[in-house]
């Protein structure tokens, strides 16, 4: 990993503990390889059994941070390139259409910004945390696969899905404990969701409920305990066929929650976010397909993160 400027000014300024606690929301932002992973449509889609999916996807991220006023940092920014590998598996379980997905990110980032005035670059570049979900459809979309796959789908026009999912955040990116800015967040989050998905010919209205459940960091910079509150998330996608394979979407979403508390002491930094979303889908041929998407955050907090992202990606079956 390069390991890119310390953090100087906080030590230069002896304020190191007093930026370990209101950088938290730079740490959160960066310990996962799609931030606005939460905002993907289509997570509930039938698919057919025992097949394979993998992938590759490229996303640009331009950000403005904003702290409380009594740090005096100001002008924060981040320019931030993700690459992100997805493998998913589908089959039965129950008589009912299940899968497993695993996503695995490296990402190479810039942050920038102003302490009393003085300009100051950070870098990083690494792995971040691995996920893993589990997700099985509860109601509809029968497992099938080859010829009775193509034909179910072919002669469904009106369809509801109700799905339940688990997806596992694991402490596996790259993190060191005397870095207030790491790629990896050196703890277990769990994120269990619920969604539904009901289609009428060629539109497709699609909402997840999520919430995030977070263990403690007890090597939270130089020694700290870093807990957090639950963080809740509501999300809906609108998305439009345009023929088996080809599609569009627009999302929107909210999150709400994940106040901080270090070494005991409570943070005022909840979570109150805005997120939405453009994206669509194309086959390239018969086993490959490519997806672009926009996805945007606005924090509606007067500290907080606002960001766009950009991301191409490309998909293989078999």
């Amino acid at each position: 990993m390069a390991r890119g400027h310390r953090m100087s000014f906080c030590y230069q300024h002896g304020k190191s503990f007093v930026c370990s606690l209101l950088f938290f929301q730079l740490f959160i932002f960066i310990a996962s390889p799609c931030f606005a992973e939460e905002l993907e449509p289509r997570r509930w889609a039938h698919l057919p059994i025992n097949t394979n999916f993998s992938g590759a996807a490229y996303a640009y991220t331009k950000a403005d941070i904003s702290f409380d006023p009594v740090l005096k940092i100001e002008d924060g920014q981040v320019d931030l390139h993700t690459w992100v590998a997805k493998y998913i598996r589908t089959f039965s379980l129950f008589n009912k259409s299940a899968r497993v997905d695993f996503l695995q990110g490296y990402q190479k980032g810039r942050w920038t910004g102003l302490l009393d005035g003085v300009p100051t670059t950070v870098k990083r570049s690494g792995w971040t945390d691995t996920f893993v979900r589990f997700a099985i459809n509860l109601y509809g979309a029968p497992p099938l696969q080859g010829q009775e796959y193509a034909k179910y789908r072919a002669a469904t026009e009106i369809e509801t899905i109700v799905g339940a999912g688990l997806s596992l955040q694991l402490p596996t990116g790259d993190y060191m404990d005397d870095k207030l800015i790491n790629l990896g967040s050196n703890r277990f989050t769990f994120r269990p969701q619920i969604g539904v998905v009901h289609t009428l010919g060629k539109w497709s209205l699609e909402t997840t409920a999520i919430a995030a459940f977070f263990t403690d960091n007890d090597e939270f910079f130089n020694g700290h305990k870093l807990e957090q509150d639950p963080l809740y998330s509501l999300n809906g996608h609108l998305i439009y066929t345009l023929r088996p394979g080809v599609w569009i979407s627009t999302s929107a979403g909210y999150d709400y929650g994940g106040q901080s508390t270090v070494d005991g002491e409570r943070k005022d930094d909840c979570k109150q976010n805005i997120n939405w979303a453009l994206g669509a889908g194309l086959p390239l041929s018969r086993h490959f397909g490519a997806k672009i998407a926009y996805i945007g955050t606005r924090s509606q907090e007067s500290t907080g993160v606002d960001s766009d992202s950009f991301i191409v990606g490309l998909t293989a079956f078999w």
